[in-house]
């Protein structure tokens, strides 16, 4: 009977872990690529797991399009100068991101330029990229 809980317990830690793995995993993201869009900040999310940012980006005819960044946890950009009201909707913005591989209007924030001038950037992201993670 102790085997069958142990056994059981193992199982269970490996799925669980597993799911944080696929949850944490930035496949998504192509870390090989940096692009950058220019827009106005439609919203600022500074929510767990994951702050995000929509801007509205004018495409090549003018429309304007929706493009979702997410970001480190809130804690993790305390750390590297965030406060929660850092950006607000009507700025306008260049975000660095790495792209979805997908090629939908979305991607991973590397840095961004507020209205002021000042460039802020990710941590983790500079992190994983001098560890020659990028593009795995």
């Amino acid at each position: 009977m102790k085997k069958l809980i142990v056994t059981g317990a193992a199982v269970w830690v490996l799925l669980v872990a597993g799911s944080v793995f696929a949850h944490h995993s930035p496949v998504m993201f192509d870390r090989a690529k940096k692009q950058t869009i220019t827009g106005t900040v439609k919203e600022f999310s500074w929510v767990n797991p994951h702050a995000s940012i929509q801007v509205e980006v004018p495409n090549a005819q003018g429309v304007m399009e929706v493009w979702g960044v997410e970001m480190n946890s809130p804690n993790n950009l305390v750390k590297q100068g965030w406060r929660s009201n850092i950006v607000k909707g009507g700025d306008k913005v260049s975000v660095v991101i790495n792209p979805l591989r997908t090629g939908e209007h979305g991607g991973a924030f590397v840095s961004i330029k507020l209205p002021d001038g000042k460039v802020l950037g990710d941590k983790w992201t500079e992190d994983i990229e001098s560890k020659g993670v990028v593009g795995k």
